[in-house]
């Protein structure tokens, strides 16, 4: 897409996400919630819509709701009830879905991101369907029959609908990710896209720049990752600008996006609000919601993101960057905070969660918590480093051990021989014995190429295996040399 389409359209995005509340039983039955369970295991009259069967509200469902609700900054309605969806396909045995229409359990919220505030219109509640398995080949056509496991219907959802108040695709990814986070951190959804139990529908459209009326909007569907979401608008983005530039009908429509070929498909036309036939659900009565209830829900509200981002920086000191890596990830801040709390120097602690830690855990595939490393053996290990008994060096490799097997960084030390040599006279004589084995990087350092420090350096630390204390070397070594 040409640079000067971008100049010439506007983007318009609005986000409809879906995400699986993290209770035990169903929406409106006892089943179990267990993903990756074996087809149509987690089933009962009830979630397969058999004649004669009644609903019945979990009011956990209800109690996570609100905790969203409130954690995006939403008016909690006083009043919600639960409607019919009706629309016909082979994973939704009842033919009609539970759903919430015109009175949702919460309205007008926003999340800030990056200082700017994305508005969300409405948090509703409803169940989930069922997935369609296709499977077969004829080799030409795909699939050549479809197999339907039941184990998601009537899984818990609230479905989260964003304003259109987004404007790029990495607005779009930014504001999804910042989502998860909150939905994370309230312990209500454990945000997993792979395995469907956090959606994103995207509705995108263009206009040109100084227009109010919005453009014609695409639905886009079957992004499942934050780098496909942002690939899929862009790609949508460039197709609708080049619609528009070349006079083009731009038709409403849900489109699939395609990992692979890096496109989207038309799916079918967009239906309409009114295509659902919505009626109140008549076996479910209206819900009223107490004022002093959401006071005590407000009560057990974690602190969130956005709350500790800010902490991280103004108390803690550490830069915008830190703070929003750290916070990116709930087991490393989780972790953070308890060595925090014990008055470790908090930038060094965050290095080491960013850095080697956090490679350790990409590089093996696990997270913190399957690890032995515990808050109290890294904060004994960064205070031997504060405390020049270990150098960064020997900490790499103590904390290899930490991970892997748990136990004393100062008893891994002692184990390994891994302290540092602090005996000035030892370090003295080895100070010498490099200055006289390397006469010509004297004579530069001498003629003024101080950066040669750092290979004298080099050369003792290299004898010494990494022991020998840094500071007190490069001043031995200035001394010799300076004189």
């Amino acid at each position: 897409m040409s640079t000067l389409l971008k100049q010439k359209y506007e983007t318009v995005i609005g986000l409809e996400i879906h995400a699986h509340l993290k209770t035990k039983s169903k929406i409106f039955c006892n089943c179990p919630t267990d993903f990756g369970c074996p087809p149509n295991d987690n089933v009962c009259p009830v979630c397969m819509g058999l004649p004669g069967v009644l609903p019945v509200l979990n009011q956990k469902v209800v109690d996570f709701a609100i905790l969203a609700a409130l954690a995006l900054k939403c008016t909690v309605s006083k009043k919600m009830k639960f409607d019919r969806k009706q629309y016909f396909y082979p994973d939704l045995p009842k033919n009609y879905q539970i759903s919430q229409y015109d009175m949702p359990v919460a309205t007008n919220g926003r999340i800030n991101i990056s200082g700017k505030n994305i508005r969300i219109n409405r948090i509703h509640l409803e169940e989930d369907a069922g997935k369609l398995v296709h499977a077969g080949s004829d080799g030409l056509a795909g699939s050549t029959y479809s197999l339907v496991d039941y184990n998601r219907t009537g899984v818990p959802l609230i479905e989260i609908v964003s304003e259109a108040d987004l404007r790029s695709a990495e607005e779009a990814r930014i504001f999804m990710s910042e989502l998860r986070n909150i939905l994370r951190y309230l312990g209500i959804c454990d945000g997993n896209l792979e395995e469907g139990s956090l959606r994103c529908d995207a509705n995108i459209s263009v206009r040109p720049y100084g227009q109010e009326k919005f453009g014609t909007k695409v639905e886009v569907k079957n992004m499942n990752s934050f780098k496909a979401l942002q690939k899929a608008l862009e790609h949508e983005e460039s197709r609708l600008m080049e619609l528009s530039e070349l006079g083009e009908e731009i038709v409403q429509e849900t489109r699939l996006w395609n990992d692979e070929t890096g496109t989207t498909s038309s799916m079918r036309t967009k239906e309409y609000a009114h295509d659902y036939r919505y009626f109140p659900e008549p076996d479910l009565l209206p819900y009223l919601i107490n004022e002093d209830y959401v006071n005590k829900l407000k009560e057990q509200m974690p602190e969130l993101p956005e709350a500790k981002r800010t902490r991280y920086q103004q108390k803690l000191g550490l830069s915008e960057y830190d703070a929003n890596v750290i916070v990116d990830s709930q087991d490393i801040s989780l972790f953070f905070d308890k060595i925090v709390n014990m008055e470790v120097n908090a930038k060094a602690a965050a290095n080491w969660l960013m850095g080697d830690i956090t490679y350790y855990l990409k590089e093996n595939k696990i997270n913190l918590e399957q690890t032995k490393l515990t808050p109290e053996s890294l904060f004994e290990m960064i205070s031997m480093i504060d405390n020049n008994k270990i150098s960064n060096n020997i900490g790499k490799k103590v904390l290899i051990e930490l991970i892997e097997k748990g136990g004393s960084p100062s008893k891994i030390v002692e184990k390994m021989g891994l302290s540092l040599i602090t005996d000035e006279n030892e370090l003295e004589q080895l100070v010498k014995q490099v200055l006289t084995d390397n006469p010509q990087q004297v004579e530069k350092y001498k003629a003024g190429k101080t950066g040669l420090i750092g290979f004298f350096v080099g050369q003792i630390m290299k004898t010494t295996k990494g022991k020998a204390e840094p500071k007190l070397v490069n001043d031995l070594l200035k001394k010799e040399l300076d004189n």
